[in-house]
Formats: structure tokens, C-alpha cells, sequence
């Protein structure tokens, strides 16, 4: 039996006996297979489970330093699954091997399990050889890389980052990993500048497809979004399958203000990789803020679907799903129409019966619920919903009065709202994330499709301002506030256009008195508003006409 071998001049020998390895695969017999193949090797501990709940439970108490996992389990938790909870719950260290084993080599299959970065590969049928030489091969490294990683596990960066410097000149046939590490702890650490110059030297000597990655990334850190975007670009042109360029690529373009390029970024992306739920989830965000509900839709269903049994699942991809659907659904009462609905109101029972104690979640999801009976024109049942929260004398949690606050626009009972807002708003005055999430329902508060509507108008409004085509401009402006006649921006966008009228000669009084009658809108608009000092600013000047 084979019980030590030598990994490198450098190294210290591997004692096989002392080894003690996981192997996961729903078939006895190929646990029996590889159970006896890796005691041929001199392994000493072995232990093996069926399923993925049991390989995470035995992770759970016990560290392994190999895991043998098949990719597909059968019925619950695959490899991917049980790898991407290892990595998220830290299970698994990074002294630790994690090996993939399959019989499919889908692409769809190898690109969603490289998301959580396997050490390797095994294909099956599997002989004792090739288990012998690959895991030689993965072992040997382990124990020339194994200070810096031990360093890495409990986290002390700066002593990390020492022994990487020391061991670049020791061990050049490990060179490149030491140098990726190494601008990858730069960065951690925040020190940019060391990260940049690390992958800048490599790209002068060689095209590397992580240098160019790290280079990318920090880019982004440092806020230098235009290079950020060359620098990936380039990358996707070499490595059209690298899929986390894009993932890059989608948040500089974002960052950048550029919404639509980085949803179309990020769909390239999910059609590569279509198994990665928080890329999912991501696109399914980012195209809501978007308003392409359509994608946001399909997004969050597909993030549903992933999350049955990841780690990652969570109630606001039901909480999502049930929002798109419920605004595609708005008004609709043809078959799909109702379709959609149906399925919103599926979305939303199952994230209560998913998440039963997850605070909040029962509450805001029967809130959509009544939304989405609103837009069937099933106006009791919504109205039975919303009289039960008003009813109640116990304070909601601000996602909820939220939640409540857009509910009542829907059905039209805007003075409702708005107290509820000014209330919300008084309460949690030091929050600015629900004081952002206040003033943006404000700004809005309209169904979907009038919003849609109404940004479609003040974009015609704007590109006929800037075209000096004043008279169109107003035109839009005013068509957009019959459907939001409160909107900050569209009041002032339309004073603004009146003034630029009055000075070029038009007839005063008629347009003052449209002026004061914007201004009068905004009375309460609160000071933090971010329209606040353009609205004093305007409204300074429209009294100075007077």
C-alpha cells in the first residue's frame, strides 16, 4: 500500500494514512468503488453519504480534507448545491479539496458548478490510476500552498500576503497561483494600487485571463468605471465563456449609469451560466429598476426555481416574483392576464408556507396579494386585505407600511397613503434607506403602466428641451402630470420650460399662473428631498415675476 509520497524538493511529505476524505454519491456501489480505491491509495479515514443533506451535516461536524461529490444526487440537493453551502457557510476550508465527480459534462452543468470554484474534476468511469495521478497532482500543491491558505482560513490577510511574497521566488512552478493570490489579498485588504501593478505586469509579459479579471474588478474599486468597461471587454472578446467578466462588466456599466447595456450584460451572462441563482436575482433587479418587467419576470422565476434547494433561497425572490407578476398582470383580464395573476397568488401562499417565521414576510406578501386582486378588479377581496392592516391598532415595520402605503395607491386611496407615508416618514426620520423608498413612492405613485407611461412622456419632454423645442416640451411635461400631478421633477421639468417661454417673450400671466400651480404641488415637499433646492431655487424665480 501506498502511504506517503514526496510533493517537491520544498515540500513536505504527504501521509496518505492520515487523510481524511468525503465521498458523496447516491450509488452504493460506486461508494463501495471508490471507498476501495482510495485505501489502495493508503487513505486511512473514509467516510461516505447518499445524499446532499447528509454530506452538509458531516461537513458540519467534522473537516475533511478531500470531498469526492457527484454532481447529480437524484431527487434534492445536487453538487453544486452542496458546494456553493460549503463555501457560503464556510465549511469547507480552503486547506481542503473539493473534487466534482460526474458522468455529465454539460456545459450547462460544468459552468454552473465553476460559479463556486472546484478544485478539480473527475470524469466517470473511474480507475484507480486516474483517481492516483489526479489526486497526486491536487495534493501536492495543497501541501506547497498549504501556510498560505492555512493563513487565508483564519483570515490574517497581512500574514498571508507575507508568505506569498516569500514563497514567489521558492516555488516557480506555482508562480501563477501565487501571483492571482496575491493581488486577490491586495485587493481584499483594500490596497488597490498593489493589486493593479501585480495584474498589469502579468498582462505586459502574457494574456492572462484572471489578470485581466483582477484588473477589471479593481478598476471598479477604484472607480475608473470607462477603463473597468475596456478592460473586460477585452477579456469577453478572448474568453467569450468567462462568465464572471460579465458579472463584472454588468456592475461597471451599472456604476456607470448605463442600466440598459448592463441588463443586456448580465442576460448574456444568465444564457451562459443559467444555474447561478444570484446572477438570477441580480438581473432579475436590476431589469425591474429597468421597468422591463417581462425579463424581471422570468428572472425571478427562474431564482425561484434555482433557490428550492440552495442556501441561498430566500423570501424575496418570491416576494419578487409575486410583484412582477402582479404588475404584468394589472388590468389584464385576458387568459394571460389571469394566468398571471393565478400564479402571483401561488408565489406568495408558498413564500408563506417556505418562510412562516421569516418577520415580515406574511404580512407584506398579502399585501401584493391584495394588488393583485385589485388589478383583476376584485376590489372587496383587495379591500378585505387592506381593512385588516388598518384595523389593526399594532405598529407595522416599515417594509410593511411600506408595502401598505403602495397597496392603497392601487386602489386609489391616496389620502390614506399619504398619512400613512408622513407618519412612516416621521418615525423613522434617521433612516435613509426608507426615507429614499418614501420619496420615491411618492414621486410615483401610480400603477405600472402609468408609470411606464409617464417616463415615456418626460423623456419625450427632456429630448424636446434639449432640441430647444419648447412648446412640445411643455406638451409632454403636462401630459405626464395628469397621470403623477405631484412628481417633483415633472413640476419643476415644466416650470423650467415656462420660464425659458417667458423670457423669449410669451405671454405672462397665463404661464405664472401654471407656475404657481406646480409650485403649489410641492408645498410639502420635504427638505431632504434631493428636487428640494431646485424647487426653491425655481420657486424664487417665479416669485420674482410676480
Amino acid at each position: 500500500m501506498q502511504s506517503s509520497t514526496t510533493t517537491s524538493s520544498s515540500a513536505q511529505p504527504i501521509d496518505y494514512s492520515k487523510l481524511r476524505v468525503l465521498i458523496v454519491d447516491d450509488f452504493e456501489n460506486f461508494r463501495l468503488s471508490m471507498r476501495q480505491m482510495l485505501r489502495g491509495m493508503g487513505i486511512g479515514h473514509i467516510e461516505a453519504c447518499a445524499n446532499g443533506n447528509a454530506a452538509i451535516q458531516s461537513c458540519t461536524y467534522e473537516q475533511f480534507d478531500i470531498v469526492l461529490c457527484d454532481y447529480n444526487l437524484g431527487a434534492g440537493k445536487n453538487g453544486q448545491h452542496i458546494l456553493e453551502e460549503l463555501r457560503h457557510r464556510k465549511l469547507l476550508r480552503r486547506t481542503a479539496l473539493f473534487i466534482m465527480v460526474t458522468a455529465e459534462t454539460s456545459k450547462e452543468m460544468v459552468m454552473g458548478a465553476r460559479e463556486y470554484q472546484p478544485d478539480g474534476y473527475l470524469t466517470k468511469p473511474i480507475n484507480q490510476a486516474s483517481l492516483s495521478q489526479r489526486l497526486g497532482a491536487l495534493l501536492q500543491q495543497r501541501a506547497v500552498l498549504l501556510p498560505i491558505n492555512r493563513e487565508m482560513d483564519l483570515d490574517n490577510l497581512p500574514k498571508a500576503i507575507s508568505l506569498c511574497t516569500q514563497m514567489l521566488p521558492q516555488q516557480p512552478r506555482y508562480r501563477t497561483w501565487i501571483l492571482k493570490t496575491l493581488s486577490d489579498l491586495y485587493y481584499q485588504v483594500g490596497d488597490y494600487s498593489h493589486a493593479r501593478k501585480i495584474c498589469e505586469d502579468v498582462l505586459q509579459s502574457r494574456e492572462l485571463s484572471w489578470a485581466r479579471l483582477g484588473l477589471g474588478r479593481i478598476l471598479i474599486a477604484e472607480q475608473r468605471y470607462a477603463e473597468a468597461i475596456d478592460a473586460l471587454h477585452t477579456l469577453i472578446e478572448k474568453q467569450p465563456d468567462m462568465v464572471e467578466a460579465y458579472d463584472h462588466l454588468a456592475r461597471a456599466q451599472s456604476l456607470a449609469g448605463k442600466q440598459g447595456t448592463a441588463q443586456r450584460t448580465l442576460e448574456q451572462a444568465a444564457t451562459l451560466s443559467p444555474n447561478a441563482i444570484l446572477r438570477q436575482k441580480q438581473l432579475a433587479m436590476l431589469a425591474g429598476s429597468n421597468q422591463d418587467m417581462d425579463t424581471a419576470c422570468e428572472a425571478w422565476r427562474r431564482t425561484v426555481q434555482l433557490g428550492h434547494y440552495s442556501i441561498h433561497d430566500h423570501p424575496d425572490h418570491y416576494l419578487g416574483l409575486g410583484r412582477s407578476l402582479c404588475d404584468l398582470s394589472e388590468d389584464d383580464s385576458s387568459d394571460e392576464g389571469r394566468g398571471r395573476a393565478d400564479e402571483a397568488l401561488r408565489a406568495l401562499a408558498l413564500v408563506r408556507k417556505r418562510f412562516p417565521d421569516s418577520a415580515g414576510v406574511p404580512e407584506v406578501s398579502r399585501l401584493i396579494e391584495a394588488r393583485v386582486h385589485q388589478g383583476q378588479k376584485r376590489t372587496s377581496e383587495a379591500s378585505a386585505i387592506i381593512n385588516s392592516f388598518l384595523e389593526s391598532e399594532e405598529g407595522n415595520a416599515p417594509d410593511t407600511e411600506l408595502e401598505l402605503a403602495r397597496s392603497l395607491f392601487a386602489m386609489d386611496r391616496r389620502d390614506e397613503a399619504w398619512q400613512r407615508l408622513m407618519a412612516l416618514s416621521q418615525r423613522c426620520e434617521g433612516n435613509e434607506a426608507v426615507q429614499s423608498d418614501i420619496e420615491a413612492l411618492l414621486d410615483e405613485p401610480v400603477s405600472f403602466r402609468q408609470k411606464l407611461q409617464a417616463r415615456r412622456l418626460t423623456r419625450q419632454g427632456i429630448q424636446a428641451f434639449e432640441n430647444r423645442d419648447l412648446d412640445n416640451a411643455a406638451t409632454s411635461f403636462s401630459e405626464a402630470l395628469k397621470l403623477v400631478p405631484a412628481h417633483p421633477a415633472l413640476n419643476l421639468n415644466l416650470i423650467q420650460v415656462r420660464l425659458r417661454q417667458i423670457d423669449q417673450g410669451a405671454d405672462r400671466q397665463p404661464l405664472i399662473r401654471e407656475c404657481r400651480q406646480c409650485l403649489a404641488q410641492l408645498e410639502s415637499l420635504p427638505e431632504r428631498h434631493k428636487q428640494y433646492r431646485r424647487f426653491q431655487s425655481l420657486k424664487r424665480k417665479v416669485e420674482g415675476l410676480s
